[in-house]
């Protein structure tokens, strides 16, 4: 139903003749209809050299890493939250690429550096800015000033292909001298074309494809480099588990997967395991309504799990059987945190204290420690070096050597709960840990000085540590107020990737004997699965390695 008016048609007028152009716009019941306006808002102005001037005074003066309208202060606070967010970092190379391929289109040979200008997280880039003369005028400084980063990394000009050492400090004589006289006026004065075109003639079957491109050299250069690989991890579980009264406590430590692929989850009164191999789930123990778990640590090697208790107890279960081998004392209060070190178990106390336990003894523990004067919610062994790592709720880290009495290290700097603690399997004497709440701090230290390697400023709670068995990786957990996963490179300690899917505290964590997923649980009452680590190419190259042989062999 296009048109309404020849409903409404007079009887008796011939409405089978069309009407002509002159009665059509002449016709008194026809309303007159203002054709509106457009306005073009963005014009091209041509010059002699075939620069828009519009175009290139707004590029020269724009900065694409922040608004027009953003102060000082939020630019400060943006660049602080997102210096280690890698989709930050990369939105920000794919600007900078951007600008750096619109403003070679747009002037080309006119301009003789890039305008790309360095962006404000510089310390995850590799660019190298020119300083510009201090008798230049600010729109020669725009120009002479910017640098991009090319595929490889190292720092280089759009329209010169030299090294960026060569532009580290110019001075206007050295400019000149470099430069064309014809290009170091003003971007609005007449400056000819210095190169053209080469005729498709002249090139053979490749390179004459790609002449047929409507870009310049220099851009296909740069968008036809290869790119730096970046490993693809999952934001999204591939297993997500139901966990009925997983508590919600910091100061507890309820997964543990053991390196018979069995993975163990305390809930409430509960031990659950459940098999990696075949996804099955076996209920081990139950307290009783009088008593609850607390912690679980499995055994380096081997069937047994240690069971930390509400009531301050110890016991020692076997999964293949089902029962308990043996429970011990010594604990007045809960007993929080376990750690094996062969036949070594050592336990943690809200008592304050930590025990250590043979259980080839029959005595329930040999030693008391009582350096410790708040809740001992961590405990890691250093098996190798023989090093023992304890965390408290009075923000303390201690470094023990052995079963010594007293602590071989202190560490005091945390201004929170020090329940996250990893020990480095890659390089010898390496130890992280992390604070809570009030500390929201990421600190390495190496326990052959004593001194501390890193500190970085994670934005959130720190629930969890643990280090990649195939790369020099380090997994954290968070707690408030961000509730993420966060996989940190390292020594740089730059963020890999972030995942987020937990609405409460990450609060456990534990990964698997391949050391290619990770576990995670939470107050929300879910276990999540991530893949997050590859395989080492150990494991990915040894049956082409006995192939390779077998077929020498023959």
């Amino acid at each position: 139903m296009g048109d309404n008016n020849s409903m409404n048609t007079p009887q008796g007028q011939n409405t089978s003749a069309g009407l002509n152009a002159n009665n059509m716009f002449m016709s008194p019941s026809t309303p007159r209809r203002n054709k509106k306006k457009i306005v073009y808002s963005d014009r091209y102005i041509p010059t002699r050299s075939g620069v828009d001037l519009q175009a290139a005074f707004s590029l020269a003066n724009s900065e694409y890493s922040q608004p027009a309208y953003a102060s000082a202060d939020m630019s400060s606070s943006v660049d602080n939250n997102n210096s280690n967010d890698p989709d930050y970092l990369r939105e920000e190379e794919a600007n900078r690429t951007f600008d750096s391929v619109l403003k070679t289109e747009l002037f080309g040979d006119n301009v003789p550096m890039s305008f790309s200008r360095r962006p404000k997280s510089s310390s995850s880039m590799n660019s190298r800015a020119v300083t510009p003369p201090p008798n230049m005028n600010n729109a020669e400084a725009g120009i002479h000033s910017i640098n991009y980063n090319n595929a490889n990394g190292s720092s280089r000009s759009l329209n010169d292909r030299s090294s960026a050492s060569d532009y580290t400090s110019i001075s206007r004589e050295e400019s000149l001298q470099r430069t064309p006289q014809r290009q170091t006026g003003n971007l609005f004065t007449y400056q000819s074309p210095s190169k053209t075109r080469p005729n498709s003639s002249s090139l053979d079957a490749q390179n004459e494809l790609y002449s047929l491109s409507p870009v310049r050299a220099d851009t296909q250069s740069l968008l036809l480099s290869p790119q730096k690989k970046t490993r693809n991890i999952s934001k999204m579980p591939y297993r997500v588990l139901d966990a009925p009264d997983l508590a919600d406590d910091f100061y507890l430590n309820l997964v543990d997967w053991g390196s018979q692929d069995v993975l163990a989850v305390g809930l409430g009164s509960s031990v659950y395991l459940w098999d990696g191999a075949s996804g099955s789930v076996n209920h081990l123990c139950d307290l009783g309504a009088t008593d609850s778990i607390c912690s679980l640590s499995w055994i380096g090697s081997g069937t047994h799990l240690a069971i930390g208790t509400n009531s301050g107890l110890v016991e020692i279960w076997d999964a293949t059987t089902c029962k308990c081998t043996r429970t011990m004392t010594g604990h007045s209060m809960r007993a929080s945190s376990l750690a094996w070190n062969q036949h070594v178990l050592t336990s943690g106390s809200r008592d304050r204290t930590i025990l250590h336990r043979d259980v080839r003894e029959p005595a329930h523990f040999m030693q008391r420690l009582e350096s410790h004067k708040q809740e001992v919610c961590g405990l890691k062994w250093n098996i190798e070096e023989n090093k023992l790592a304890s965390g408290g709720n009075d923000n303390k880290l201690f470094v023990w050597d052995g079963l010594n009495s007293e602590p071989l290290y202190k560490f005091t700097e945390h201004q929170a709960a020090v329940k996250a603690i990893a020990w480095s399997p890659h390089q010898r004497g390496i130890l992280a840990s992390g604070g809570g709440t009030a500390d929201r701090r990421i600190k390495t230290w190496s326990t052959l000085t004593g001194n501390k390697v890193s500190d970085v400023d994670t934005g959130s709670q720190v629930c969890n540590l643990a280090w990649s068995k195939n790369s020099n990786e380090l997994v954290s957990t968070h707690g408030y107020s961000r509730n993420q996963i966060v996989i940190w490179k390292y020594n740089t300690m730059q963020q890999i990737a972030s995942l987020t899917g937990h609405t409460y505290r990450v609060l456990y964590l534990s990964m698997s004997p391949d050391g290619q997923t990770i576990v995670t649980g939470a107050g929300d009452e879910t276990l999540r699965f991530w893949n997050v680590f590859e395989k080492t190419k150990n494991d990915e190259n040894s049956s082409s390695v006995l192939l390779d042989a077998f077929m020498q062999l023959r």
